[in-house]
């Protein structure tokens, strides 16, 4: 008899037994009669290449060690999603190369070191970093009333070596709200739909402030066609064989328009909602026994 598979679920220090969302597809793995870890991204002594399959799940402490992350990731023999994917991924300017392909996003303006912001005569304003998970560090500022607020916020940024990147803050957020489109691989490798969300409003008052990992407010949702033909335009925009990748999350918001726009693509670490839509952690499982 084969030695069964052995599958690591890559998280950090903060939730050394998983992320609770992630205790799903850990249960649909040992179901199959998969073993599976939850490892630390950082722990000194794993040894990556016992594994079959090397799984990223929610290392969401990598942020300010986002260098040694991705050298991990290089370090890995059998990573989903790739490398070249997570350090493509993990720096939020990929928006920019996604909107010169065509894909219509948020209206971004990125500011780095060497570079002066002024703020806009008006309206309301999100500032984050482009490197950046959990909405950290993240703020909403109503112009003119909080330009100065919002300018420190990017100064600050920039006097760090960091980039920043501002973005009009979408009414639709406070009704509509986010669609995120959630995929994985289908019976052939090609990332199909599994399951939608609806995420809340999460910068609810102006002038920045820390948001706490699992705040969102999360209820299943049904993407609508153009939704699920923009998420389709986006993974075929990423760089590589979109068939390499485990799993997909992205992001919508509908513009002044109504027509929806792209607010991230998360191919890292991102919260795939598998306790809101059942089924969903058996197809991410049967994904990865595929892989195996």
């Amino acid at each position: 008899m084969a030695d069964p598979s052995r599958v690591a679920l890559v998280t950090c220090a903060t939730f050394p037994d998983l992320y609770a969302d992630d205790l799903p597809l850990r249960d649909a793995l040992l179901a199959s009669g998969v073993l599976v870890d939850a490892l630390r991204w950082d722990d000194d002594g794993a040894d990556w290449a016992a594994y079959d399959l090397v799984v990223v799940r929610s290392p969401w402490d990598y942020v300010a060690r986002r260098d040694a992350f991705v050298a991990w990731a290089r370090s890995v023999p059998r990573l989903a999603n790739p490398a070249d994917v997570i350090a493509w991924n993990t720096d939020k300017r990929y928006l920019g190369e996604l909107a010169e392909a065509g894909v219509p996003i948020i209206p971004t303006t990125f500011a780095g070191p060497g570079d002066t912001w002024t703020p806009p005569a008006e309206g309301e304003w999100v500032v984050k970093p482009t490197i950046s998970a959990g909405s950290q560090d993240t703020g909403r500022y109503v112009l003119p009333e909080q330009a100065g607020p919002a300018r420190a916020h990017v100064d600050r940024l920039i006097a760090a070596g960091r980039t920043a990147m501002i973005q009009p803050y979408m009414a639709a957020v406070d009704t509509a709200g986010e669609t995120a489109v959630l995929c994985v691989p289908d019976v052939t490798g090609a990332l199909t739909f599994s399951h939608g969300v609806r995420k809340g409003a999460m910068l609810t008052e102006t002038g920045g402030g820390a948001i706490e990992v699992g705040s969102e407010v999360i209820t299943p949702r049904e993407p609508s066609s153009a939704e699920l033909a923009l998420a389709r335009r986006v993974l075929e925009a990423v760089p590589g064989d979109a068939k390499r990748l485990l799993y997909a999350r992205v992001d919508l918001i509908p513009g002044p328009d109504g027509s929806p726009l792209l607010i991230e693509l998360e191919l890292t670490e991102p919260s795939l909602f598998l306790r809101t839509a059942p089924g969903s952690a058996e197809r991410l499982a049967a994904a990865i026994l595929a892989r195996l």
